[in-house]
């Protein structure tokens, strides 16, 4: 029991340091960019003494525009609904917030992806529920709850790399990084014929282009790997806290439902390449041949008889894909993913019955027309 307490009081320790370094290093990137943007503004505005300063200014400007803080915002194309529009739902999805001690959203998105999470928009940072389709008609009531309470859970404050100061240090970062990534090799120049008018002023262009190109390329190398340097800093300071949070948000999923209902949640991610490429096909399928046949509403049962799959896929009890070729491509995740449904086996909890609300909670007041937005990203979702 004491070397328990001793080893836990350890762990918090070394989270506490891990996270207040991680504060250090984003304070110093947002320092970066304001000095950056307020040296890069000067040079510009007041620098006009020398033909340089103006130049190194716009440079410096360059610089800092794609490490700005980003606020989140939603998606244009994915259906948004308010409280007013799903009342049922926004009333399951509050009483779960509330059981899991976490802030309650302010909107709900729909999505073609296996997948549900909680996004932060606006200056204000508002909650969004990010709720997959799929994930929804293949899950049963319980495991719902248990997937909502999840999401909801793991934007709690616990997780640095959501919050404010640190998440938008390793936004920016990111971007940072993608504005300065390596280009693409250049394509291959057509076949000129050598006796061709002009193919010797052709040849010699293309190598002079791709010198210049591999210049700036050593240029640019610099900045891109300070930025990857840091932004992996910051992934693995954050890291024990991101665990922790992950762990808390399958306790509150274990209290908003039952541990049993978690440990299901958890285990049935394994389903979402099949319901995925199932869905694919049903949207093909309804597009085309139903279309003809049923043209009223060809995409009303879509989710009923993609629960059905879902439910035969669960009772043939499909593999959990394992190794380095598990999903999401790294040996780490899929340990972690062994690890959370053992941990949840591990700590029952109660059962807490809330099948009733689940299956009252429509996805919007047009199902149909949320079926559609899905069936027109089933081919995303399913690559």
């Amino acid at each position: 029991m004491t070397s328990d307490r001793s080893s836990r009081s350890s762990s918090t320790t070394s989270v506490r340091f891990a996270t207040a370094a991680a504060y250090a290093v984003a304070g110093v990137v947002h320092l970066v960019t304001a000095g950056l943007f307020l040296t890069g503004l000067r040079l510009t505005v007041l620098g006009f003494r020398t033909f340089f300063q103006p130049w190194i200014g716009v440079l410096l400007l360059g610089m800092a525009v794609p490490l700005r803080p980003r606020s989140g915002r939603l998606d244009p194309d994915a259906p948004t609904v308010r409280e007013a529009d799903a009342p049922a739902l926004f009333a399951l999805v509050h009483r779960t917030a509330d059981i899991a001690g976490v802030r309650r959203v302010d909107a709900v998105q729909f999505t073609a992806d296996f997948s549900v999470s909680v996004i932060h928009y606006g200056l204000r940072r508002r909650r969004c529920l990010v709720l997959g389709l799929p994930l929804w008609a293949a899950y049963p009531p319980q495991q719902r709850v248990a997937a909502v309470a999840q999401a909801l859970g793991a934007s709690a404050t616990r997780d640095v790399r959501d919050s404010a100061f640190v998440g938008s240090a390793l936004r920016s970062l990111t971007a940072g990084s993608q504005a300065v990534q390596e280009g693409e090799p250049s394509a291959t120049p057509p076949r000129i014929s050598p006796v061709a008018l002009g193919a010797a002023a052709v040849a010699d262009g293309t190598r002079r282009f791709d010198a210049r190109s591999r210049k700036s390329e050593w240029l640019l190398w610099i900045p891109r790997t300070a930025l990857a340097a840091t932004a992996r800093l910051l992934l693995w300071l954050t890291e024990p806290a991101a665990r922790r949070a992950l762990f808390a948000a399958d306790d509150a999923s274990a209290r908003a439902a039952s541990s049993q209902a978690a440990l299901a949640a958890l285990r049935d991610r394994r389903l979402a390449r099949a319901v995925g490429v199932e869905m694919h096909r049903l949207a093909i399928e309804k597009r085309t041949l139903a279309k003809a046949l049923t043209p009223a509403a060809p995409h009303e049962d879509l989710w009923d008889v993609l629960n059905a799959h879902a439910a035969r896929l669960r009772a043939q009890d499909v593999p959990q894909p394992s190794g380095p070729d598990a999903p999401g491509g790294r040996a780490r995740l899929h340990r972690q993913r062994l690890v959370r449904p053992a941990r949840r086996a591990a700590r029952p909890g109660p059962a807490v019955s809330r099948d009733d609300h689940a299956r009252r909670a429509r996805p919007g007041p047009h199902p149909g027309r949320a079926a559609r937005a899905a069936a027109d990203g089933g081919a995303t979702g399913a690559a």
